[in-house]
């Protein structure tokens, strides 16, 4: 599996979502994803399946040290002590003395970015958090946080697929050493069907699915957490490292109009443009 180094680390690029994964479905799919082979779990503490993801992968008998386990913060709890506690609260549920990555969810002016970033900054000296990041962050949330603020960030987890381009965001990341997490990599069941990528997948032998993941993974710098509680899209999606992509394939893919955005919520910051 290709990984990606994330201030050092070597993250597996190919993560397991757990969005809209709850109650015993969530915690059958956690050891599912572990048994073919994933070794990057995602969740948060807005999903409310924490508990699940803890008694999954502890269920599956793997040592804690070979997982990578990223959660996010909620949102409305930006506050210094609600991040304390809160993130004291995901870690009794998740069954772990620390998460790999925290992730601020969403920004928020409600909550001064430095005062949210402070407290998972001492979350990391107390050895409670690996790596401290953002979510859905523009440019302009980066820039505070990096070059204001002082803070070493990460990762920004951003809605990231072929129908969306995100290139201020990824130059900026790029620029700054910041890891790009794709979530909606599939782009919510759009690319299957869509000529271009049936294409590209034909050539492969591969789904449209596929051919989407690869194209995420294949570029410097990102990961792409896929969720699915199916044991044959489970392997489908990890079956992706079988092949790669080429100059023909990437260029044909690159082409493609990409402006779909399918997360914006009435709370989601101005977005950048392409």
């Amino acid at each position: 599996m290709i990984a990606v180094d994330m201030q050092g680390k070597a993250v597996p690029a190919l993560g397991f979502g757990t969005w809209a994964l709850n109650g015993s479905e969530c915690e059958r799919a956690i050891p599912m994803a572990i048994e073919v082979g994933y070794r990057h779990i995602d969740t948060a503490q807005t999903y409310e399946n924490e508990a699940e993801v803890g008694r999954g992968w502890t269920a599956a008998g793997i040592a804690r040290g070979e997982l990578f386990i990223t959660t996010k913060i909620t949102r409305t709890g930006n506050a210094a002590a609600e991040v304390i506690a809160g993130v004291e609260t995901s870690l009794n549920k998740l069954r772990t003395d620390y998460v790999d990555l925290l992730l601020i969810h969403w920004p928020t002016d409600a909550v001064p970015m430095a005062e949210t970033l402070d407290a998972m900054g001492k979350l990391k000296s107390a050895g409670k958090i690996r790596a401290l990041g953002v979510s859905n962050f523009t440019v302009g949330h980066m820039r505070e946080a990096v070059e204001r603020l002082g803070h070493r960030v990460a990762c920004n987890q951003i809605e990231y697929h072929l129908l969306l381009k995100q290139q201020r965001v990824i130059d900026y990341a790029r620029a700054h050493g910041i890891a790009l997490t794709a979530y909606c990599p599939l782009a919510r069941g759009k690319l299957m069907g869509h000529p271009v990528v049936e294409r590209v997948a034909k050539k492969h032998g591969k789904t449209a699915n596929q051919i989407g993941l690869r194209w995420l993974v294949q570029q410097a710098g990102v990961l792409a957490i896929p969720k699915t509680a199916s044991l044959a899209h489970a392997r489908e999606n990890i079956g992706i490292f079988e092949f790669a992509l080429d100059a023909e394939d990437l260029r044909a893919l690159d082409a493609l109009p990409a402006n779909t955005r399918l997360v914006s919520p009435a709370w989601a910051p101005k977005w950048d443009a392409a």
